[in-house]
């Protein structure tokens, strides 16, 4: 509830009876103060970037998780502000304890997100909520905290000089934007890069709880009693011992967390710049398992019987020249050149760590047949939307068929390769006659997305043929959302094939194709399904719908 108060008439005294005695000038004081605030604010932003990052990893769709986080802050903020007003009286040491507490607070959170999404994220029933619940909880604790910063401040900016409040606020609000902007783009550049997101946000909390430490115990410890002084100091080393010890304990526990998380059997786990890849299995026997950011792209006992669904059919008719849009694993290249008289193909994907480590790692590679070997295939390292825009015709009529191997429309940063004016794009570059295939997510858990697809498709001048194949597969949703019901994969894999025109392309193997271990003629025609009548809405990039 917000306290009434009665505004000060001009010459009022302020609330302490004089400056603060300080061991530096005023305008050093000052300055350090400000610098704090720059400090300070930069982490504060740390700390919510880090939870809108782990959140769209761990949980699904960043734009759900980057407003539950920002509003929850941002109103948390607001609460923590008008709170902060009852420790006016002793801005010195509330500041330091509030510092202290964020650090913690702040510091720790990735790794208990990690924690619990890695332990009880499989348990299901009230546990299924958990890394949601946890979420909110602490963008709700680090929002009262830094909200608590600002008045704090106010108080001991003014303490060393009394200033108008309109000139205190501004200099304030300066120091506080610019540090914002400072912690903004160091977490993608530098925190996350070359720290990784637990690390990163450990060092956070620690120069966090230094900075206000420094700036209470060196400027303002004659503001502070002789017990509070050694009260926060021990704090603060408390609180450093901790984040210390969680940084040197950090190796440990990822290891520990990601075989929770993948099994025992985690063979290949890195970061590269667009994402995680986690490989399991794949020697002595054992199927591979490709994950890529937590979610399961390629599953070793029930791969061909994806690919060579999205494939094969798409391939019935001219196949000299293929494009793939995305498929950097190289497994929808292994079935393109299992047919005769494919002179070139065209692989466009954005991550070339995938590609790099599809290309060496000796399981993968056996697994897709060395298809980066083959002399016909040719690899771009590009955004496959921004490539269709900017990149001319490939010298030739166009390409006689399109694959497109992305990741699920629901992922949010997958929409725009699923949306109307991309279709738009690749009709483009689509040979008069050739194909097009969708991998459009699962029909039987997602229909609504499914059928979203084909009408985008629609709406782009491209008549479509749907169909889906039963997958066994058990493993990590691969879909939008982590965190909802069992983590299984899909129980069918939903695909569309398009061409240009009125009618949809048939749906039949090649006469002359290799012989599939899978997919059959009359299984494929069994897979068919009928088209609803139309009704939903196409995505794009302004709206989309997934």
């Amino acid at each position: 509830m917000i306290d009434p108060h009665a505004p000060a008439p001009p010459g009022a005294p302020p609330s302490w009876a004089a400056p603060a005695p300080l061991p530096v000038r005023p305008g050093t004081g000052r300055f350090l103060v400000l610098a704090c605030v720059f400090v300070c604010a930069a982490c504060g932003l740390v700390y919510e970037l880090e939870l809108v990052a782990l959140a769209s990893y761990l949980i699904g769709d960043s734009v759900t998780q980057a407003s539950v986080v920002l509003s929850v802050m941002v109103f948390a903020m607001g609460v923590g502000s008008l709170a902060a007003k009852r420790l006016r009286w002793h801005a010195a040491a509330g500041f330091a304890a509030v510092e202290a507490a964020l650090a913690l607070v702040g510091g720790c959170s990735a790794m208990a997100l990690y924690a619990v999404f890695a332990w009880t994220g499989g348990w299901g029933g009230l546990w299924a909520a958990g890394p949601r619940c946890l979420l909110v909880a602490f963008s709700l604790a680090i929002g009262l905290l830094i909200g608590a910063e600002v008045p704090l401040l106010m108080e001991l900016i003014q303490r060393i000089r009394r200033q108008d409040a309109g000139g205190a606020v501004a200099d304030l609000f300066a120091a506080d934007y610019v540090g914002a902007l400072a912690g903004g783009l160091a977490f993608p550049f530098l925190l996350l890069p070359f720290l990784g997101q637990l690390t990163g946000t450990l060092l956070t909390g620690t120069v966090n709880v230094v900075a206000g430490g420094a700036l209470v115990l060196g400027l303002f410890r004659r503001d502070v009693s002789r017990r509070a002084r050694w009260t926060l100091l021990a704090a603060g080393v408390t609180v450093l011992g901790l984040l210390a010890s969680a940084a040197v304990l950090v190796g440990d526990f990822e290891r520990a967390a990601r075989h929770a998380v993948y099994g025992a059997d985690v063979r290949v786990a890195l970061q590269t710049d667009v994402q995680e890849i986690v490989l399991t299995g794949g020697t002595h026997g054992r199927p591979l398992d490709l994950f890529l950011d937590g979610r399961l792209r390629v599953g070793g006992r029930d791969e061909r019987r994806y690919h060579e669904a999205l494939v094969h059919p798409a391939m019935t008719g001219p196949h000299a020249r293929v494009l793939i849009l995305g498929g950097g694993d190289g497994m929808a290249a292994r079935e393109v050149l299992r047919h005769r008289g494919v002179d070139r193909v065209d692989i466009v994907e954005l991550d070339a760590g995938l590609v790099r480590l599809a290309r060496h790692d000796p399981a993968l590679a056996a697994l897709n047949g060395h298809a980066y070997d083959d002399p016909h295939v040719r690899v771009v390292t590009a955004d496959a939307f921004h490539w269709l825009r900017e990149a001319p015709r490939p010298g030739h009529s166009g390409y006689d068929v399109v694959i497109a191997d992305l990741p699920d429309p629901g992922i949010t940063a997958s929409t725009k390769l699923y949306s109307e004016e991309f279709y738009g794009l690749v009709r483009r570059v689509l040979a008069p006659g050739g194909r097009l295939v969708v991998h459009a997510g699962p029909v039987q858990a997602r229909p609504r997305a499914f059928w979203t697809v084909a009408a985008t498709l629609r709406a782009a001048g491209l008549a479509t043929t749907p169909y889906r194949v039963l997958g066994q597969d058990a493993g990590f949703t691969p879909g939008p959302d982590r965190s909802a019901g069992e983590s299984r994969a899909p129980h069918d894999w939903g695909f569309l094939l398009a061409t240009a025109g009125s009618h949809g392309p048939p749906l039949r193997l090649p006469a002359d194709g290799p012989r599939l271990r899978t997919l059959t003629e009359g299984g494929l025609e069994r897979d068919a399904l009928p088209t609803p009548a139309a009704g939903l809405p196409p995505s794009t990039l302004v709206h989309p719908r997934y």
